[in-house]
């Protein structure tokens, strides 16, 4: 029986980001320089299946520091931690390595850049994820105001208008923060702004490369677990771009019902998926369709972060 013909746009850049790659190394190193157990808090990254292969080489994950002894290594995930946690750490006098991606410090040196200065600090992210609450926790309780949507920003009351300053988590989406942006400068036109995007490269650059796919195509497929924020939004910018796009961690997740009468599908990544899962729902889709392949190229990325001296 012919298999019905189907054109996969591939779009690229996807999948690991510097920071994501970097993270993961930090923790395989520390595996083979000090043996296992290597306990990390927190999933280093949000994908299952990096967390899965990790806990098979011998990483042990917590939740919080008190749950991992002291003399074991710990490994500090990609997304940061409230400044409680490697200070709790150096109290106990345990080996730590800090996996928090450069970029997401970066926001942090910001934010301690702004209160020095004797600005207030808005922080626009999603309430309760880990880097929102590592970055709240650079500074003291109540130092930083959370804004999730354009309507918190227009509730948001600070003791001076004329001296506020924002910061951003760095894997919002891109649209949706230049319009929480622009209801906080029509409120308050003197107010700071970084000095440079805070939403990173990665996150920005795989939300272009979806919305040059899901013009062509009818469904959008991004590779992601569902608690991985840029993952989520990938999908999100697949459907306001005018496709039918689906979050799947892996080919198992995918429903053959999604493409009926689809000609064209996007395939992506979330900074935190391995290539390993774009493959195997290609392969999957190789096994129903006759695949016509082509890959989009939107951005070149070429940026890369250096590990810590411990385990260089």
């Amino acid at each position: 029986m012919t298999k019905p013909p189907i054109t996969v746009l591939l779009a690229s850049p996807r999948g690991f980001c510097a920071g994501v790659d970097r993270a993961i190394q930090i923790v395989e190193r520390a595996i083979e320089k000090f043996g296992a157990p290597v306990y990390v808090r927190h999933e280093i990254v949000h994908n299952r299946h990096v967390v899965d292969r990790l806990k098979a080489l011998g990483a042990v994950f917590v939740e919080e520091l008190d749950q991992a002894p002291d003399d074991r290594p710990v490994v500090f995930s990609a997304h940061g931690v409230p400044k409680s946690v490697p200070a709790a750490a150096r109290a106990r006098r345990m080996l730590f390595l800090d996996a928090t991606c450069p970029l997401v410090s970066k926001v942090h040196v910001e934010a301690e850049r702004h209160m020095a200065a004797g600005r207030e600090i808005v922080l626009i992210g999603h309430a309760g994820h880990p880097e929102v609450v590592g970055t709240m926790g650079q500074l003291p309780d109540g130092a930083v105001a959370l804004i999730e949507t354009v309507a918190d920003a227009a509730a948001y009351e600070p003791r001076d208008p004329a001296n506020v300053a924002f910061v951003t988590q760095t894997t919002l989406s891109v649209d949706d923060t230049a319009e929480i942006v622009a209801a906080l400068r029509a409120r308050f036109p003197a107010i700071a702004a970084p000095h440079k995007e805070d939403i990173c490269y990665a996150t920005t650059n795989r939300q272009e490369a979806v919305k040059a796919i899901a013009g062509e195509a009818e469904v959008v497929l991004v590779l992601g677990s569902a608690n991985s924020s840029n993952s989520v939004r990938l999908a999100e910018v697949g459907r306001r771009s005018g496709a039918r796009a689906y979050l799947i961690d892996d080919a198992d997740g995918l429903d053959f019902a999604w493409l009926e009468g689809a000609r064209t599908v996007g395939v992506t990544a979330g900074a935190s998926a391995p290539e390993m899962l774009v493959r195997g729902v290609l392969d999957r889709l190789g096994e129903r369709f006759e695949v016509t392949l082509r890959e989009i190229d939107a951005t070149p990325e070429t940026v890369t972060f250096k590990l810590p001296k411990a385990v260089a």
